[in-house]
């Protein structure tokens, strides 16, 4: 089975991530996306991070009964900060009968050189790229193993919605459903912010 890998902090996962996820799976020949909640990414800090079983079980309620979306919390056992390639190393090993391949933001691709052994992930492993609102993609859009995908893109963050929430303002229809209702009566971020 084709596995797209699609990283983040989702801190907290939107509806822009989720649109995302649906194309890369209905527009490319990726069978299912699992959506990789990262305990730290080593390009941000830590100290807006929530907790990450919040970040996941979020991640989960986001998701709901689609088959082909799953959440992962496959970094949370590794070594921090998480790098892409010790992730996949890992991966191929547990899951040796899967083709992995990553899915990612132009924002992204254009620092792509500064992540850990870069090359390898080049060589071995395809990446579908979707485009980010005033992003430019970089040298590397035209390598063989990069596929740049038109999926419609929303100008939504994670920092944004955390500025809503820390405004008191409301992020309905910023995140799914499931997402507001529990965040509405959980103070995860609200109590996050404060500090």
């Amino acid at each position: 089975m084709k596995i797209g890998l699609f990283f983040g902090s989702f801190n907290p996962v939107h509806v822009g991530h989720l649109i995302i996820a649906n194309y890369i799976l209905n527009h490319s020949d990726v069978e299912k996306v699992w959506m990789v909640v990262s305990p730290h990414n080593p390009f941000k800090k830590k100290s807006t991070l929530a907790n990450n079983y919040d970040r996941l079980h979020l991640m989960n309620l986001a998701i709901g009964d689609n088959p082909k979306i799953e959440a992962s919390d496959i970094e949370f056992g590794l070594e921090q900060p998480s790098y892409t390639i010790d992730t996949l190393t890992y991966l191929k090993e547990k899951y040796p009968k899967h083709e992995f391949c990553l899915i990612m933001g132009g924002d992204n691709l254009k620092s792509f050189h500064k992540w850990k052994n870069y090359e390898m992930i080049l060589e071995h492993y395809s990446i579908y790229v979707y485009q980010r609102p005033s992003y430019e993609l970089g040298d590397l859009k035209d390598h063989k193993n990069i596929t740049i995908l038109e999926a419609p893109s929303l100008d939504i963050s994670a920092s944004f919605v955390r500025k809503c929430i820390a405004e008191n303002k409301s992020i309905q229809y910023l995140v799914a459903d499931s997402v507001y209702l529990y965040l509405d009566e959980t103070p995860i971020y609200k109590n996050l912010l404060k500090t």
